[in-house]
């Protein structure tokens, strides 16, 4: 959900470079065959490390800090989250040319969510929120606490508190605008310019920050045997209003399912509107990214965009 200008490095990413990476870094899987995901994301590359571990490399400057960030804070919070997260066990260095850091994490089983799959399941509906209600129940201060004791200077407890900042949903207005603009045709702009102006005028979060996620959308969520297993990709994570993690209603769940999601979830009507508001700028994002280049985000985000609007 990165927003603003960040320069744009592309560094070429290949399984020569990987292996010298996981070689020099870390000898002890030197042995261990790499295998591509293909597709893995439009934030990294990932290989497959052997038969339990899985490699992550940033391929965009946003993405940068997220091996440092779920090697902090996945420990901590999962043993209280109902799903399975990321376990990291390796944060590795810039090198051989490579500018950031990335990520040796163990291998979770599943295949990426679908709405075909999962979009009228009740279950998948309140498992969802279970896994919600669990992140937001998670203590802040007292893991931040425990994170300064543990490791951090001062200066370095203010940058982690900064790095799980969320900026305001109004601080995408112009982006969200523009894409409105260049979408009319495609899209309801008239519509969705309703949905975006009521969205900006609800009433803020009035409760503690809490945990989000950051980036809640089905391809961050694994399943086996037909139910949700997993959740993965924390770049996004961190405190505040947790309006943002309602997107996955719109990615995910039919109307009806979207209901019984809701009420699990115990979610007010303006935190509900301000979810509609991050399903549609996020999707909107996405969608002049990348559709036209990817069939497949294509399909999914106009599922966002318009399921947003259905509310």
């Amino acid at each position: 959900m990165a927003t603003g200008d960040v320069t744009e490095i592309r560094p070429a990413i290949d399984a020569a470079l990987v292996r010298r990476l996981v070689d020099t870094q870390f000898p002890q899987w030197a042995r261990l065959p790499l295998r591509l995901l293909d597709p893995a994301g439009s934030d990294h590359v990932i290989y497959r490390l052997g038969e339990e571990l899985s490699v992550r490399l940033p391929r965009h400057a946003w993405a940068m800090g997220q091996a440092a960030k779920e090697a902090e804070w996945l420990p901590r919070l999962a043993p209280h989250l109902p799903l399975a997260v990321p376990v990291p066990v390796g944060v590795g260095r810039p090198a051989f040319g490579y500018p950031w850091t990335w990520a040796v994490s163990r291998w979770l089983d599943g295949e990426v969510a679908t709405v075909e799959a999962l979009a009228d399941s009740r279950r998948a509906a309140t498992d969802l929120a279970g896994f919600l209600t669990a992140l937001r129940g998670c203590d802040p201060g007292d893991l931040i606490e425990l994170a300064t004791r543990d490791h951090m200077t001062a200066r370095d407890d203010l940058t982690a508190r900064d790095d799980l900042t969320l900026p305001p949903l109004a601080a995408r207005d112009r982006d969200t605008r523009a894409a409105l603009a260049r979408l009319d045709g495609v899209f309801d702009a008239a519509a969705l310019t309703a949905l975006w102006d009521a969205a900006l005028a609800a009433p803020a979060w009035g409760g503690p920050p809490v945990w989000f996620h950051g980036d809640f959308h089905t391809g961050n969520l694994l399943t086996l045997g037909g139910r949700l297993s997993a959740v993965i990709d924390f770049g996004g994570l961190g405190l505040g209003d947790p309006a943002c993690d309602l997107m996955i209603a719109f990615t995910l769940l039919s109307p009806r399912t979207r209901a019984v999601f809701r009420a699990a979830l115990g979610v007010d009507d303006a935190t509900w509107l301000r979810g509609r508001g991050w399903a549609l700028t996020t999707g909107l994002s996405a969608y002049t990214a990348h559709a036209a280049t990817d069939a497949r985000v294509a399909v999914q985000t106009t599922r966002q965009i318009t399921q947003a609007l259905v509310g």
